[in-house]
């Protein structure tokens, strides 16, 4: 059996560390941190989105990245094999809107200790506090690692899964890319990805820390419409976030690249057809003919989003009901149907779920992970150049390039 050494104990790190271990692999992971899965502790709000339950082939259209390359990997450790993986190591799960699964808990921390669990039990060494410092190589061949105080690692073979640049603080600060080069390895641009949208308008920070549930949000470079979506959104000091927003961003980056200017619209009231909006707003008006258009509007939204539509929707506040228009009527459902916003750019990596960008798979054996370039070193999880949209896709992503790893070591 081999000596494995496995960079980084995050999800595709631990998740690696389990198979190889139960293979019968003498297995160490050797973590900078001072604990395992740091990151994984604060995926999804710290209740942990592990996988989707979707139909396997619906994982790869939620693939922003290099879909076709994970067609091995997804088909041979599914979401489903994810979903027994963990609930056999004694974590129930649960599914939610959008096939989002998660711990009964809604504890992170019980995938976390599910994970150390069967490393335990697989007899996988784990080194804490065990900083990398670089690979060592002879001829084409990984031959182990030299750690930061020079000791240096013999290995049959190493797993690069040091996780990308998002969320620094929990250690992903792009050492793995680095490695990789080292190792003869091509680097796709990095960049944020999952990330809140910046704005131009002052009128945005105005409703600081409202959320909208069911919103539709619509996104046009010129007259075109490059995005779509429906579901939750969140304004903040400096723009908009949220599960929609975030899903918008793994699509918007490349055109904010190119500089285009995005325009954002948020139906306010997707539910309603333009027709039903006018019946409902003169309904409103309606009762209160006599009362000013300020002290009438607040019925139909929430309180900080009343003053921005009195703003944005050219009637003024102190004009009575009955003296209003058709046109200016017409003109304020106009702006409650496509409320309007400029996207000026993406949050930053400290801000972001997953990186964009990294080691480019035409170098990497789709079916093993092994490099092409590299005998005896393997890539697992978001260290790749592969990233999906929220919903627990980006997890899957790891859990299925480690398990290949894993299995791939002779």
């Amino acid at each position: 059996m081999s000596r494995v050494l496995i960079i980084g104990g995050g999800a595709a790190g631990m998740m690696a560390g389990v198979h190889a271990g139960r293979l019968g692999h003498q297995v160490h992971i050797l973590e900078k941190n001072e604990k395992l899965g740091k990151k994984l502790y604060i995926t999804g709000k710290g209740r942990c989105n592990v996988t989707n339950n979707c139909d396997v082939e619906e994982l790869f259209p939620a693939m922003m990245s290099n879909g076709k390359f994970l067609y091995s990997a997804f088909y041979t450790y599914t979401n489903q094999d994810v979903y027994t993986f963990f609930e056999e190591a004694g974590v129930p799960l649960k599914v939610e809107r959008g096939g989002r699964v998660f711990p009964v808990s809604d504890h992170s921390s019980d995938i976390i200790r599910a994970l150390e669990k069967e490393l335990k039990k697989a007899g996988v060494q784990i080194h804490l506090n065990t900083k990398v410092k670089e690979l060592q190589f002879q001829d084409d061949h990984v031959k182990g690692v030299i750690l930061d105080h020079g000791k240096v690692l013999e290995a049959d073979a190493v797993i690069i899964a040091t996780g990308g640049l998002s969320y620094p603080a929990t250690g992903s600060t792009g050492d793995g890319y680095r490695f990789a080069k080292d190792a003869g390895h091509t680097i796709a641009r990095l960049s944020p990805s999952l990330v809140p949208l910046k704005t131009k308008e002052d009128y945005i920070p105005m409703m600081q820390g409202l959320s909208l549930k069911n919103t539709q949000l619509t996104v046009k470079s010129g007259k075109k419409v490059v995005y779509q979506d429906f579901g939750e959104m969140m304004f903040t000091h400096f723009g908009v976030t949220g599960p929609m927003i975030l899903s918008a961003s793994a699509h918007l980056g490349r055109y904010l690249d190119k500089g285009e200017e995005l325009k954002g619209y948020l139906d306010l009231k997707p539910a309603l057809s333009n027709e039903q909006l006018d019946a409902r707003v003169l309904r409103e008006f309606e009762g209160g003919q006599n009362r000013q258009f300020k002290n009438v509007i607040g019925h139909m939204f929430p309180s900080s989003l009343t003053p921005v539509m009195l703003l944005l929707g050219g009637i003024p506040g102190d004009k009575v009901i009955h003296d209003i228009s058709r046109e200016e009527r017409m003109h304020f459902e106009e702006v409650v149907k496509a409320f309007p916003f400029t996207i000026t750019g993406m949050g930053e990596f400290k801000e972001a779920i997953i990186t964009r960008g990294g080691v480019s798979v035409k170098e990497i054996v789709p079916q093993t992970m092994e490099s092409k370039k590299m005998k005896g070193l393997y890539f697992a999880g978001e260290v790749l150049d592969l990233d999906g949209i929220t919903g627990g896709y980006n997890l899957q992503i790891a859990w299925s390039t480690a398990y290949l790893a894993a299995q791939a070591i002779p």
